[in-house]
């Protein structure tokens, strides 16, 4: 137990596509276990691991159903579709009665009208922005009662918002899902005749689009140059926004995000999370982890203070409100499953070493706040899904979840001496190309270190964390953990 009075906050990293399987090249162990990750070792050192199943075990999930799980908020009763996260992560407004899609940028064949590539370019930062441009507020020339809203997300994507009357979420979407396969037609699904009129007004929008994209300027630059042309968008995941507690309420913690990545970004809008700017933050392979690091340390160290009630226009009751501070700070990394898509084995072994050199950043940040007394920091890290290398999709495997008092990690690494030298340094991930070429030297040295506190284990991955205290457990069991931890090591938590 803490001193009494002393409150607790954690840094929740989410690592997007953490886990994977044991790979022969890598000694039948996986990336995060054949990576040289000293810190992320030292957190399990310090603190209590298991085995985590995003949603249940068996089921390979998406990222917003695992997130939504973990969260909180069981996705059987409260999942909508991905489209309204996406839309509203890329700055998108919606209202009851709009439907929403997460779309792709992708290249299909005009004469067999098979689609030959589901991204166009993974690194669509330039032309994204100036074709969704050309592409808002476009008109449906049979249905124009609707309103359409494009705007850029992340990588290859965008989000799509239909707005007008009588339109169901319930419709399939347009994408194939593998490269090489004839573009769908979008269908109902189910017998109402405000889905099968949807479906008509998307199938309609998809042609818009495709003329639109196929007479572009710069899809002729890009043709020019031997660029992969977008003149399609794929319309997948249609979705509504969900009307839900938020996730103060739920948890009782004031939680903060740092998401480049729209979608999920949209989802904590969606639960009332606080967004948080982080400069240089992608949501790519291009992302500087610094910069997220540093935000959600100056985000935790914070005053939790409530000031005066704030008065909204239009209500008589005046409404509490902070003055600013967070207990939960969910930081979100995506390069890792992007690594996984691409089946770029060597690249997530490499980018599982800058997670790590993040995580020291931020012990260093965190345990430089807690010395200034009153609040004691843990740092939670576990994944949302598996992405084998070898599939290049998701899967089922359970990934591995270690959380850790901060005071706890020092003492793994040896002192605050240690801990207080890290270099501060912004930094990217490694460049794919230059990770292609990289010699990986499988890190045996699991037995040079040793558990410091909690459980028996001192190493992060997916074999070790089996043998944690935690055993194995669902998704939706997580905040309860970390809040019993956060409780367990504080005589009063703040909140």
């Amino acid at each position: 137990m803490g001193e009494a009075g002393v409150k607790s906050r954690v840094a929740f990293i989410l690592v997007d596509g953490l886990g994977d399987v044991g790979i022969p090249s890598l000694g039948f162990k996986s990336p995060a276990e054949a990576a040289k990750t000293p810190n992320l070792d030292a957190l399990a050192s310090g603190g209590v691991s298991g085995l985590m199943d995003p949603v249940e075990p068996g089921l390979g999930c998406g990222s917003d159903t695992a997130h939504l799980s973990l969260l909180g908020y069981n996705p059987r009763i409260y999942y909508r579709g991905r489209g309204a996260f996406e839309s509203l992560g890329a700055g998108l407004a919606m209202v009851p009665g709009d439907i929403a899609f997460k779309s792709n940028f992708a290249t299909i064949d005009e004469e067999s009208g098979v689609v030959t590539s589901r991204r166009a370019d993974r690194h669509f930062e330039g032309p994204g922005p100036i074709l969704c441009a050309a592409l808002n507020g476009l008109k449906l020339p049979s249905y124009p009662e609707y309103k359409v809203s494009v705007r850029y997300a992340t990588e290859h994507r965008c989000g799509v918002v239909v707005s007008g009357p009588g339109l169901s979420g319930n419709i399939s979407g347009s994408d194939p899902l593998k490269d090489h396969r004839l573009l769908l037609k979008v269908k109902p699904l189910d017998d109402t005749k405000e889905a099968a009129h949807t479906a008509n007004v998307v199938n309609e929008l998809s042609d818009v689009i495709r003329g639109i994209l196929r007479s572009h300027p710069l899809n002729a630059e890009r043709l020019k140059e031997g660029k992969a042309i977008a003149n399609l968008v794929l319309l997948r995941g249609c979705g509504i926004r969900i009307d839900v507690p938020t996730f103060m309420e739920v948890q009782g913690l004031r939680p903060c995000m740092v998401a480049p990545t729209k979608i999920i970004a949209g989802l904590g809008l969606s639960l009332g999370i606080d967004i948080l700017e982080a400069p240089g933050t992608t949501g790519d392979y291009r992302t500087l982890l610094t910069n997220k690091a540093t935000a959600i340390a100056k985000a935790l160290a914070a005053p939790l203070t409530p000031p005066p009630n704030v008065f909204v226009p239009g209500e008589e009751d005046p409404k509490p409100g902070f003055a600013g501070g967070y207990d939960f700070g969910f930081l979100h990394v995506k390069a890792i499953d992007d690594c996984g898509h691409d089946k770029a084995m060597k690249l997530k072994v490499k980018a599982f070493e800058a997670v790590d050199t993040m995580v020291a950043q931020l012990a260093r940040l965190l345990w430089e706040a807690e010395k200034e007394g009153g609040v004691q920091y843990s740092i939670c890290i576990t994944g949302d899904h598996s992405t084998p290398v070898e599939y290049g999709d998701h899967s089922y495997e359970p990934v591995p979840f270690t959380i850790c008092q901060v005071k706890d990690f020092v003492k793994a690494k040896g002192g605050e001496h240690v801990v207080l030298s890290t270099d501060l340094t912004p930094f990217n991930l490694p460049q794919a190309a230059d990770a292609a070429k990289a010699t990986i030297v499988v890190d045996e040295s699991s037995g040079s270190m040793k558990a410091v506190a909690g459980d028996s284990v001192a190493r992060f991955g997916e074999t070790a964390a089996a043998r944690g205290c935690l055993g194995r457990f669902t998704g939706s069991e997580m905040m309860g953990v970390i809040k019993h931890y956060m409780a367990m090591n504080t005589s009063t938590t703040s909140v």
